[in-house]
């Protein structure tokens, strides 16, 4: 009969327990005024929310859904992208950058990504449009903003609609403009997780425009402006009052955090650098808040597995490219090869702790590990290497 030995863990990768426990009588008090007031989908709370996250990222408007894929999806439907159109998105995201594209009936096309800053720039993106592309949905992934410049000359050319993925991007942004108040349509994932996360799911997009806004508020309560009028077929995708109000009070800390997130990602950047290992870059200030800290190892498995023996959790942000997953083998990419960067990232990129609350006795810890592998396993390749491999 064997015996599984469980590993305490040391270095949690998120700790939620620890962020609630610091606000504490502040969501509390947030929760039990919404049960008091008996309002729980939209209403007040909602609104109020709306308006602050609004004046926070510096867009007109701003919509709450129920979640972050509710949030591209009701994006594409509000911009009318419809069956038979076409739609640009990295091969290195979540799923659901490319399921929202399919779930309003078009067709997600996948384009490479820088191997630095693992976004989409124009040389990956051009060779993929066609006479049916209506959009690129360009993805602030990990937390870092993107830099959209060749981005949006490219979607002016060819007269095409630019949609951001900023699920993991709040509170940054670039040359002084926060992801969300370029005015376009942006948005935005409330997952726990997040850097700005509720106690449930929820989302929301941002923009400037006053008829995408209208459609969204229309689409996203069954293509209802007024109780039982239904003007077209929409979906039930409410942010409710209840996640409204925590993500209110959540508002308040979010550049602190953010500023935490940050320092501990120097620290790590600083201390994890060597044989074997290529850390992210530190950006200029305000342009990441470090939502993920996302290593490249050469022997990624053995390293996960080291950690794990450690009492330290990791995560793999993403271990299948989306041209290679079951769900999209019809669309008929070759196979491996046809994305070389980012299939070489889902063989090395590894996820390690990060959030506000790891103390210095857990940073610490965390990189004595990685140093004690990455001393034990010798040279593993150089920061120029990654570079040349993954180009």
């Amino acid at each position: 009969m064997s015996v599984t030995t469980l590993v305490e863990t040391r270095v949690p990768f998120l700790d939620l327990k620890a962020q609630y426990v610091s606000i504490r009588e502040e969501a509390d008090d947030a929760v039990l005024a919404v049960l008091e007031s008996g309002h729980f989908v939209g209403g007040h709370w909602v609104e109020k929310f709306e308006h602050e996250f609004a004046q926070y990222v510096g867009a007109k408007y701003a919509l709450g859904v129920g979640s972050g894929t509710a949030a591209l999806e009701l994006a594409l439907q509000a911009a009318g992208i419809r069956a038979g159109d076409e739609v640009i998105v990295p091969a290195n995201s979540f799923f659901a950058t490319a399921e929202a594209v399919s779930n309003v009936g078009a067709k997600p096309v996948f384009a490479d990504v820088n191997p630095m800053t693992y976004h989409l720039e124009p040389s990956t993106v051009e060779p993929h449009i066609t006479a049916k592309t209506r959009a690129i949905i360009p993805v602030h992934l990990y937390g870092r903003a993107a830099d959209l410049t060749g981005i949006e000359r490219l979607a002016e050319a060819h007269n095409l609609l630019l949609i951001e993925d900023a699920c993991q991007a709040h509170g940054v942004g670039r040359r002084g403009v926060r992801i969300g108040g370029a005015g376009r349509l942006t948005c935005f994932s409330f997952y726990p997780g997040k850097n700005l996360g509720a106690y449930g799911d929820g989302g929301a997009i941002t923009c400037n425009d006053q008829q995408y806004a209208q459609k969204i508020r229309i689409l996203r309560d069954h293509g209802s402006p007024a109780k039982y009028q239904h003007e077209v077929i929409g979906t039930n995708s409410r942010l409710d009052a209840v996640q409204a109000a925590v993500l209110s009070v959540k508002l308040r800390y979010l550049d602190n955090w953010n500023s935490l997130r940050v320092r501990h990602a120097e620290v790590l950047a600083h201390a994890l650098g060597g044989p074997g290992l290529h850390p992210p870059s530190l950006p200029p200030e305000g342009e990441h808040n470090f939502h993920l800290f996302v290593v490249r190892a050469r022997k990624r498995d053995s390293l996960r597995n080291f950690l794990k023996e450690q009492g330290i959790e990791t995560g793999i942000h993403y271990p299948v490219p989306l041209h290679l997953t079951p769900a999209y083998e019809k669309l008929g990419y070759p196979g491996r090869g046809s994305m070389p960067v980012t299939e070489a990232l889902a063989d090395e990129i590894l996820s390690l702790p990060m959030c506000p609350e790891l103390t210095k006795e857990q940073l610490d810890y965390l990189v004595s590990a990685v140093r004690e592998f990455t001393g034990s396993n010798g040279s593993h390749g150089s920061h120029s290497q990654y570079a040349a491999s993954a180009s």
